[in-house]
């Protein structure tokens, strides 16, 4: 499990108070950066005086200059600072950044001891198979090891395998005295698309949910987790379906004002893609019950009982396969467009299901079109 042993190993860093001058937070996994923060807050930011000792920039809006004179003056009010500065992106703009690099090399070799600067660069994705990393995050990680990575200490937000996932939820649990299904912690992995920090979120909420019981059954993790975010999921799919702009928008509208918004914007890209795959699958194999459904679709890949007759139904709207794998490149692209740090993710989500409940131009052949009439 290589991404939480270094998550150890860092937090261990912490708790110990062996501490370099200045992190690089590398990676966009958001469950180690609560993590790692919490553990920074726990042991260097005592909580009744952190409004004088615990900051937050962003290098977008406040001159790097100027955060590093805020890190190297003293507090009169706390023992210990710590500054978090986001945006690292715009120290590697275009044209010349070496005044900017040096400037961070010059207070790293004359830090303030009683501060601790961490940057986080979270618009670098690294998933759980490095060779699979796209090449602009290669080369935007390769360019940071070699510049700051030689003054700094450098710490991975990595995506986590699959297998790890089930592993930790399983060790979790044994920590909590809870026991869970195998068969459960796979489906909580599945069904999330292996992000940790809705897997954690939805574990803690599952426990709460058995209560003294102690025992997660995949029937609990199907009612709690899979019928909370996956109903409204497939009343977005059969409004998409439908061609039902308005009312997808508006369905579309109330998953993001509830629950995680529009944080869990990528899982909610995982879940459709995931749905949309399962409909190429009905309709290849011309799936028309759920009994055959069961034989179509492999464990860990199939449709939740509650939601069966309507994904067949939904399924059959579609004329061809060529209209699904359409709709499983636009959202592969909306998937991309969310791993780049947009703007707005809404504003993502919003424009797929516009793209999805619009019917593909089939341009004639350019012979047919001189003969069509102007």
């Amino acid at each position: 499990m290589r991404a939480f042993a270094q998550a150890d190993r860092f937090v261990n860093e912490i708790e110990s108070r062996k501490l370099r001058s200045a992190y690089m937070f590398v990676g966009d996994e958001a469950y180690f950066r609560k993590r790692f923060r919490d553990a920074i807050l726990e042991h260097l930011v005592p909580p009744d005086l952190r409004n004088f000792s615990l900051f937050e920039f962003d290098l977008s809006e406040t001159d790097l200059a100027e955060i590093l004179d805020r890190v190297r003056t003293p507090s009169l009010m706390a023992p210990f600072q710590v500054f978090f500065v986001k945006g690292v992106k715009n120290l590697f703009g275009r044209g010349s950044n070496d005044e900017k690099l040096s400037a961070i090399e010059e207070y790293c070799n004359h830090p303030n001891p009683d501060a601790l600067i961490v940057f986080v660069a979270d618009h670098i994705s690294i998933p759980a198979d490095v060779r699979k990393m796209e090449i602009q995050d290669k080369e935007r990680y390769q360019r940071i090891r070699d510049t700051m990575g030689q003054y700094c200490g450098i710490v991975e937000l990595a995506r986590v395998e699959e297998g790890e996932a089930v592993r930790w939820i399983s060790d979790y649990c044994a920590e909590k005295n809870v026991k869970i299904e195998p068969d459960g912690a796979r489906e909580l992995v599945d069904a999330l698309g292996g992000d940790m920090m809705m897997i954690s979120n939805e574990l803690e909420k599952l426990m709460l949910y058995v209560g003294a019981k102690n025992r997660i059954t995949l029937g609990d993790i199907e009612t709690m987790v899979l019928a909370a975010k996956q109903r409204s999921l497939y009343e977005l799919t059969d409004a998409v379906s439908s061609q039902d702009r308005v009312r997808a928008l508006e369905i579309l509208d109330a998953i993001l004002a509830s629950g995680d918004g529009e944080e869990a914007a990528i899982g909610h890209i995982y879940m459709l893609a995931k749905t949309f795959r399962q409909m190429l699958i009905i309709l290849e194999r011309n799936v028309r019950d759920q009994r055959t459904l069961w034989a179509a679709l492999w464990q860990g890949f199939r449709v939740p009982p509650f939601a069966a007759d309507d994904v067949i139904r939904q399924a059959r709207r579609y004329k061809s396969r060529r209209d699904l794998t359409r709709a499983i490149r636009l959202i592969a692209k909306a998937d991309l467009a969310l791993r780049s740090n947009p703007v707005s993710k809404r504003m993502v989500l919003e424009r797929l299901v516009v793209d999805l409940t619009t019917q593909e131009k089939v341009e004639a052949p350019g012979w047919m079109q001189e003969q069509l009439p102007v």
